[in-house]
């Protein structure tokens, strides 16, 4: 019998599991909005500061914003590396603590990015300690996004774990807003000098506040019952294994499976949040205050959607909901890069707006569907791996290369044809995968035991 016909049979999830959900949930959304206000706060200041602050000046604008996002992808790198050390952490110590230390790692890292002095103060050595927080900074990060999401699936009930999982993705919208909305005061009530100069350092410092709050909330937060009884029965048999090593040898076809889901969506987000910003800056000189208004209006709208999207995953199923996302995602450069041509203000941010929706289809349903790829005590590592290795060859590359190509040709379409290749590439991988709606996160952990001839008893 087969993990999907074993999960229709089996009983429901007790009612414990989803005691103090609504509270689980706020922990991972806060969370996960700290570390993304800090991790989107890079990216835009990347685009509007960092390329004249911390390098030297070129004569071309694009050298600047080529050479910041060089040190955005450093962040990306070091992703995977967060993810394989903080995955195999959390396997075994458990998703709260790792959570707890991720946060704190990137709270440092970010305020002391504000500390910095510029590249006419220190030199090269500017750039080079911006590089060396920005990976601290990814490193985190990379074991922060699969402990919040599986810390919401593994207590979600089974027929709408789409939905509640889906949340801590609508809280990266939120980081997003927050991150935007303070530049966007800084760059108003500042001078551009001023905000050049000091008013930027700002949005770093104020991230100090926002880690305290999210430390504090995922103090009170418990570890799901099927991670305990997991935890246990490694403490009991000596030759259970679990974390990255062992995940990469079970279940590589996951990893696989996993970093296809994330490719094109990874791509798609940093094209519409950070290449349109570039595109409208250097084309069309659009300013920055109008720029991050744009970006305001389509954050908010994206956090609405997501958990719309996320109810469509448990209705429609896992399959349907992603391929919408990733063949129409493939369209939108087609149609907006004509639209931010137009340079007319609402039809600029309603061609953001739609980029985000169409990734929400693909956004909505990650945590539920790669929760559901791995067994329990190794779901941390393949989750995180499957998700942030992907990052390296995605959203690190996709503003970098679309800007060297705007540089190079002076058009959109090579970064049209880009985001077409990895939407055919994500569509592959959903075709690959079995429907998993409504399963059981135990009927994956009883299929993994069969399977390793490991005591089934201990995973009910």
């Amino acid at each position: 019998m087969s993990v999907n016909e074993r999960s229709a049979t089996s009983p429901a999830a007790p009612a414990s599991k989803g005691s103090g959900l609504k509270k689980i949930v706020a922990a991972s959304m806060v969370g996960t909005v700290v570390e993304w206000y800090e991790f989107f706060l890079y990216a835009t200041a990347a685009t509007l500061v960092f390329g004249k602050y911390f390098f030297p000046p070129t004569g071309n604008e694009l050298d600047g914003i080529i050479q910041a996002f060089l040190t955005y992808a450093v962040g990306f790198v070091a992703r995977p590396l967060g993810g394989i050390v903080f995955g195999q952490i959390g396997d075994k110590l458990g998703r709260k603590p790792t959570l707890q230390l991720t946060i704190i790692i990137i709270g440092v890292s970010t305020f002391l990015m504000g500390c910095l002095p510029g590249f006419a103060t220190l030199g090269y050595l500017a750039p080079a300690l911006l590089v060396f927080l920005r990976f601290i900074q990814g490193f985190a990060l990379g074991g922060e996004w699969g402990g919040a999401v599986l810390l919401v699936a593994e207590h979600s009930p089974n027929k709408s774990r789409g939905f509640w999982s889906s949340w801590p993705q609508a809280a990266v919208p939120v980081g997003n807003l927050l991150a935007t909305l303070v530049l966007f005061i800084m760059s108003n009530v500042l001078s551009a000098a001023d905000f050049l100069g000091w008013g930027w350092r700002v949005a770093f410092w104020l991230s100090a506040v926002i880690v305290f709050v999210g430390y504090y909330i995922r103090t009170h937060v418990s570890e799901s019952p099927i991670f305990l009884e997991a935890k246990a029965q490694l403490e009991e048999e000596q030759s259970v294994s679990y974390g990255v090593r062992e995940v990469i040898r079970k279940y590589p076809n996951g990893i696989l499976q996993a970093m296809g889901l994330r490719f094109a969506e990874n791509i798609m987000y940093y094209l519409v949040v950070s290449f349109a910003i570039v595109y409208l800056k250097s084309v069309h000189k659009y300013d920055t205050s109008s720029l991050l208004l744009a970006l305001l209006i389509a954050h908010v709208v994206h956090f609405l959607v997501i958990p719309q999207v996320g109810r469509l995953v448990d209705s429609w199923g896992r399959k349907p909901v992603y391929l919408v996302g990733a063949i129409t995602g493939a369209t939108w450069p087609f149609f907006a890069f004509p639209m931010f041509d137009t340079r007319n203000p609402v039809v600029i941010v309603l061609a953001v707006t739609i980029g985000l929706c169409l990734h929400a289809f693909m956004y909505a349903g990650q945590p539920a569907l790669m929760s559901e790829l791995f067994p329990t005590r190794m779901r941390y590592a393949g989750v995180s791996l499957g998700s942030q290795v992907t990052s390296i060859f995605a959203g690190s590359l996709a503003p970098l290369l679309a800007t060297q190509w705007l540089k190079d040709t002076g058009s959109w379409l090579p970064t049209a044809i880009y985001l077409v290749v990895a939407c055919a590439i994500t569509t592959v991988a959903v075709l690959s995968l079995k429907e998993t709606k409504g399963i059981a996160l135990e009927d994956v952990d009883r299929a993994d035991a069969e399977r390793e001839g490991l005591p089934v008893a201990a995973m009910r």
